[in-house]
């Protein structure tokens, strides 16, 4: 088998190639280098040359805040580049997983969200990611979408990274208290991802580690397991005002994971405690 990965720079693209190397499964890695997403000749080009028999497509335009004044080039990376993709694998019979976010939903109420529940995305990147995803699923006949938030890995930077980075000069830190959702370990995820794609179980899933909790709680969790002392107060989003807003309601039930035979991701606890022990090797 033969996947291409795009966003191979990234926190998940490094992780999931690693996966598929490990699984003895042949990947092509893909970053700006090999093509350009925003280029519809370029980005099928190369697929249609390299006839992978899956793409996982965890490139993306991520800059929450800045995607707030950047709203053509975000649109143009997450929802007509990942069109360009999917044209593409149906064209070669390819699958395809799109990587997609918590920011879909609006946030309300304290309910996890099912994958099937209304979409009301209160920024542009929710708004674009939203795009993305219709644009993979109405256009590659075999298509995953998995939904995933709160993302942290080796390959680059990330809440835990600065957490521990502000911890060095600061006695303490004040944080988000009234976002709940779920951390995600990389490396969990991207176990999950190369099962998925070896299967022909398409559709809409979420997938994170296991368990729910605030962002605030979430420090206190790095501080701890770090060895640190920084004291982290809780404050509401009211007081940490940003360019584009959060949703306060970031759960994403995980039931369709076990409907369709997948396994749970690790709990948070346990993959926090793996990560941090990564991080202290290098």
């Amino acid at each position: 088998m033969k996947i291409l990965v795009t966003g191979v720079c990234g926190q998940l693209g490094h992780d999931v190639t690693e996966e598929l190397l490990k699984n003895g499964i042949e990947a092509i890695p893909c970053d700006r280098e090999e093509f350009d997403l925003t280029d519809k000749e370029s980005t099928q080009k190369f697929i249609l040359e390299n006839k992978p028999e899956g793409v996982i497509h965890c490139a993306a335009y991520t800059a929450v805040d800045k995607a707030e004044d950047e709203e053509e080039i975000c649109r143009k990376i997450n929802a007509e580049g990942s069109l360009y993709i999917a044209e593409a694998c149906e064209k070669i019979g390819a699958k395809m997983i799109y990587i997609s976010t918590d920011y879909v939903f609006g946030g309300d109420g304290e309910e996890a969200y099912e994958p099937s529940d209304e979409k009301n995305p209160r920024n542009v990147y929710g708004v674009t990611k939203l795009e993305g995803e219709k644009n993979a699923l109405e256009n590659c006949s075999k298509t995953f979408v998995v939904r995933t938030s709160w993302v942290y890995g080796i390959n680059g930077n990330n809440f835990v990274k600065t957490m521990r980075r502000l911890a060095e000069t600061k006695d303490e830190l004040n944080v988000v208290a009234d976002q709940i959702g779920s951390p995600t370990y990389t490396k969990d995820l991207s176990v999950l991802l190369v099962q998925m794609i070896q299967t022909e179980k398409y559709g809409v899933y979420h997938a994170t580690n296991e368990g729910f909790m605030s962002w605030a709680e979430f420090a206190e969790s790095i501080m701890k397991k770090s060895g640190l002392s920084t004291k982290i107060n809780h404050i509401p989003t009211s007081e940490y005002p940003v360019k584009a807003k959060r949703p306060l309601n970031s759960r994403l039930s995980k039931k369709c994971l076990t409907d369709k035979g997948f396994s749970l991701l690790p709990t948070q606890d346990d993959a926090l405690t793996r990560y941090i022990e990564e991080l202290n090797k290098q």
